[in-house]
């Protein structure tokens, strides 16, 4: 095993998940859904504190794993999040009836983030979390920055898609989505931006004014 796959185990290993998440972990793992890894969980939740984040989008809910980190911070905090399958979620209610997230903390929307995102209102999100169809990645993000705040974050994980992205022999559409994405990220002077290595890559990008 290399350093760095070494670095990368433990980041994970030392993070303390709660059974409310590993819960869900094991449940998106069924439902043959990715999970973000513990450590991208864990530095999510660290930017939803950081940032006092109240109003969060979730475009992709999942098994509402990652909904889960983003609300750990604060009582306070609100999530809408959006899934275009209806199975995901109920299975992401009952995982936040189960971790006792109170039913007015969480907005459910059920249909294609590209449709729902349209309707949604600009400039008043602190953070947008991008986890949905990878083919789609790039507008996704684009509608993300719309929405967030000045200041706001946009969070995308899987960024470097199971390690792909660095290598430029790979050239399959996802790949190259994400590959797009973060040099037209880096490169905007509209956004400040990093892209950290924990799980396969969370992409972050604050909004400038």
């Amino acid at each position: 095993m290399s350093e760095q796959d070494s670095n990368w185990k433990y980041a994970d290993y030392i993070v303390t998940e709660s059974d409310s998440i590993q819960k869900a972990r094991a449940q998106s793992l069924e439902l043959g859904i990715e999970p973000i890894s513990p450590a991208m969980g864990a530095q999510a939740a660290v930017i939803a504190a950081t940032t006092a984040a109240t109003n969060i989008v979730e475009i992709g809910t999942g098994s509402g794993l990652s909904g889960l980190w983003l609300l750990s911070p604060s009582q306070r905090s609100v999530l809408t999040t959006i899934d275009s399958e209806a199975e995901h979620q109920g299975y992401a209610r009952q995982t936040f009836a189960d971790a006792r997230i109170a039913p007015n903390r969480v907005r459910h929307i059920t249909g294609r983030s590209l449709d729902v995102l349209t309707r949604m209102n600009e400039n008043s999100y602190d953070i947008v979390f991008v986890d949905a169809d990878p083919t789609q990645v790039i507008e996704n993000v684009e509608h993300g920055l719309r929405l967030a705040r000045t200041g706001g974050t946009v969070l995308v994980p899987h960024a470097l898609w199971k390690g792909k992205v660095a290598d430029p022999a790979q050239r399959d559409d996802v790949t190259s989505a994400f590959r797009t994405l973060v040099q037209e990220i880096a490169s905007s002077s509209a956004v400040v931006s990093a892209l950290s290595p924990v799980g396969d890559g969370l992409l972050q990008i604050t909004k400038l004014a």
